[in-house]
Parts: structure tokens; sequence; C-alpha cells
């Protein structure tokens, strides 16, 4: 009778613990292998990976249409350190929480001074998502990485592009015609705005009156044109810029 034994699985970590993996150096320096081309492989491809997706999520749709390259410079570097960080704390055997607490800490000391917008703070965590995914899921096979990675492209391109979500620009204005802004007079106050700024306008909405000055504060609603964008349109001060 033939027994047929299942051969054992290859565990990274055990070999790491006690023996060289394939492709590892056997000269070593304080117990540390000089060279592991299996895992110098592995962490260029994860991280060329992870630099493209998130290269193309904040070239082709965010820095599209603000125009920051401060953000840009923030996002990208975000992604490389923390892809960084999650995998060789991984190698070190640290905790991951131990990972986002670092950055927690540092949100609480840089960025409680300068007020993040929705669009930017989203962005920041899909890159922040993806770095972690991309640095810490070893065990998922190649093939669901590019799959996840491809999702995530695919709901900001459908969503961005106003392709599912019919969102609507804003733009505030600062009016100067104050009898306008009387309640009862919407209409003559929406065809005046539009024959103003050439903008067909879906809702309006009054904000702040300013009787010293004659002038008040109108937000209206319009539809953009295919492939225009609106980033400036809340802005009223040289400072929001």
């Amino acid at each position: 009778m033939i027994l047929l034994q299942a051969a054992p699985q290859f565990d990274p970590d055990i070999a790491r613990e006690f023996g060289n993996g394939a492709g590892a150096s056997d000269i070593n320096f304080l117990g540390v292998p000089l060279f592991d081309s299996m895992s110098l492989w592995t962490l260029l491809f994860r991280f060329a990976l992870n630099f493209l997706v998130c290269w193309i999520i904040i070239r082709f749709f965010y820095y599209r249409k603000s125009q920051r390259r401060d953000y840009y410079f923030t996002f990208m570097m975000f992604a490389v350190v923390i892809f960084l960080i999650i995998t060789l704390m991984d190698n070190m055997k640290m905790n991951v929480a131990y990972a986002l607490g670092l950055f927690a800490i540092f949100g609480m000391i840089r960025y409680r001074t300068e007020t993040l917008r929705i669009r930017e703070m989203t962005y920041l965590f899909v890159v922040m998502g993806l770095s972690i995914i991309n640095g810490q899921a070893l065990t998922t096979s190649l093939l669901e990485l590019l799959v996840t990675n491809v999702l995530v492209i695919l709901a900001i391109w459908a969503f961005e592009g106003n392709r599912l979500s019919k969102q609507l620009a804003e733009k505030v204005i600062l009016y100067d015609k104050i009898d306008l802004v009387k309640e009862g007079r919407e209409e003559e106050l929406k065809a005046n705005l539009e024959e103003r700024t050439g903008i067909t306008i879906e809702k309006m909405e009054i904000g702040h009156i300013d009787y010293l000055r004659d002038v008040a504060y109108v937000k209206i609603w319009y539809r953009l044109k295919p492939g225009e964008s609106s980033t400036i349109g809340t802005y009223t001060k040289l400072k929001d810029f």
C-alpha cells in the first residue's frame, strides 16, 4: 500500500526564523542576511504596484481637477512611506495598529494647523488604505491584489467623473442687487444671475446679507459640461486658494 503525503506548505516566517529561504545570502551581519533576492523582488514588485496605482489616482483624478501640487506631493509621499513602514514592520513582527498610531499622532501634530477639505481627506484616506493593503497583504494572491487595486481605480473613475452620481457644481457669488434677495423675487434673482453669469442654475440659496454695503452672498448649484471641473467655486477670499 502506497501512502501519499501532501507536500508541506512554505511559510516565509518559519523560513526566516529557522533558516534562510531560497535566494537568501549565507553571509550574515549581526544575524541579518546581507542579501535576500526573494524578499527584495517581492518588495520591489509590490512597491511598484502601489506607487503606480496611487500615482494614477492622484495624477489623473485628483490633480486634474484641483491642480494642487502641494497635495500631489503629500499624497505620493504618504503612499511611499506608509507602504515601506507597513512592509518592514510586518517583517519585524510589529503590530499594524502601532504603525497606524504613528500616523494618527502625525495627523494630530501637523494637520490640525490646516483644515483639509472633504475631497483631500478622501484621497488621503484612499492612498493610506491602498498602501496598507499592498504592504500588508502578504498571504493574498497577486491576482486578488491586482483586482483590489483596479476596483478602487474604477470606483474613483465612476464617481469622480459623475458617471454614477450626477453631482452639481457649486459657486458662491457676492451679489450687489440687494433688492432682488427679498422673499417672493426668487425667479427674478435667478434670471438675473443666469443672465450675468451665463450659467443655467439648478438651485440657489441666499446666505449672509450686508445692508451696510448692499451686498449678499448667494450660493448657486449648476451642472458642469462634459470634461469641465470646478475647484474654487466656493472660495470667497484670496487666502482660501
